[in-house]
């Protein structure tokens, strides 16, 4: 894996995110975890600085769910999806750090947002570090292993936001590869040398993405790719317990936890390396539930008003009422439209304006938009 002239990183072929999660489900079911599939949480009860349970809508009936909880754990992921380009999947928008700021709680960081150097052009399905890792090479439209240019130690397994500037620079000076249109332009990375037994071997599922999407086989043609919004440094801030704080004082909120993705302990800063974000999730996940476990066994159960959901009916009520108004799908088209163009890689005041001004315009059209079948199921 890249930042780093030795190799350092645990891992199963370039599948290791996929081996962690069928592992915790594994144990999951050994432990008899309940699950609750298909519901959306879409509020937080809270008491002050005490967190209560949650409202969640299930999706099959459409049907509003108090859960009342002594505690809960966010572990909602990231929100790449406010990006046009992303290796996102289409469910990370932000949900949890987003109810979690409608109820007041504010969030860490935002403004640092990863861009990984390799998404597979037009698409951005991640194209592993793994591949630069085993010898991948970028090269311009002449060829050239431009990253002898920008960073002649490292190469092409420099830091992710010096790769990703690098493959910009070049595309913005006329080095890119021409595509059907100029935004189509694009970098190849070029694993022709390994052969075919290794990326077989060490880098099957990238041979399958690129046969299945781009109707490729990496053995013989160069990928090719462009940087894709990847990773949010950002979220709801937490301490080294992964408890939930509420403001810069380090006041806690009470059985509210957070992990992973959506959370902030700032152990990343402004840029997160390879593969850390595996290690932040398993180190604070696991110190998650350690203090979680300490702290139900002291907790009462929490008595719930009924009205506890009343907020988030009357929000699904105004969506559902049949009235004309804009479609939320076209809002978020035009907001990812403007995050990738206004601050993404490349960030300056007169752009991230531009992009503040449209989105609070976005806002207010927002007020306004309206399923359009108003069906109870999803």
């Amino acid at each position: 894996f890249g930042e780093g002239p030795v190799r350092r990183a645990c891992y199963a072929a370039d599948r290791t995110g996929h081996m962690i999660l069928q592992t915790l489900y594994q144990q999951c079911i050994k432990n008899q975890v309940a699950f609750f599939d298909e519901f959306q949480v879409v509020d937080l009860i809270l008491d002050g600085t005490t967190s209560k349970g949650l409202v969640a809508v299930e999706l099959a009936t459409g049907e509003l769910h108090i859960l009342a909880a002594k505690a809960i754990l966010f572990a909602t992921g990231g929100f790449g999806r406010m990006f046009k380009i992303t290796s996102n999947a289409y469910a990370n928008t932000g949900d949890g750090p987003a109810v979690c700021a409608r109820r007041g709680i504010p969030l860490e960081d935002m403004e640092f947002f990863q861009f990984h150097p390799t998404g597979i052009m037009g698409l951005g399905i991640l194209i592993s570090e793994a591949v630069r890792g085993e010898g991948g090479i970028l090269r311009n439209r002449d060829g050239e292993r431009f990253m002898q240019r920008y960073s002649p130690t490292l190469l092409d397994l420099a830091p992710r936001d010096i790769v990703a500037r690098s493959i910009l620079t070049e595309v913005r000076s006329g080095q890119g590869i021409r595509g059907d249109r100029r935004i189509d332009d694009y970098v190849h990375l070029d694993a022709t040398h390994l052969g075919k037994d290794v990326l077989a071997g060490k880098l099957p599922d990238i041979t399958g993405f690129c046969k299945t999407y781009l109707g490729i086989d990496p053995a013989e043609t160069p990928i090719p790719v462009l940087p894709t919004a990847h990773y949010a440094m950002g979220g709801i801030p937490t301490d080294l317990h992964g408890r939930v704080v509420m403001d810069g004082n380090g006041t806690v909120v009470d059985g509210l936890y957070a992990a992973g993705e959506c959370a902030c302990v700032s152990v990343h800063g402004a840029n997160r390396l390879g593969t850390n974000s595996l290690l932040d999730l398993v180190v604070f996940g696991r110190r998650a539930g350690q203090h979680i476990a300490k702290y139900v066994r002291q907790a009462e159960m929490p008595q719930l008003d009924p009205g506890a959901a009343d907020d988030a009916r009357a929000w699904i009520e105004r969506l559902t009422d049949g009235k004309p108004g804009p479609h939320g799908g076209h809002l978020m088209d035009d907001m990812q439209t403007t995050m990738m163009a206004n601050v993404g890689i490349y960030r300056n005041a007169k752009d991230m304006q531009a992009a503040v001004d449209e989105i609070q315009a976005l806002r207010e059209r927002y007020r306004a938009v309206r399923v359009q079948d108003t069906g109870k199921r999803f």
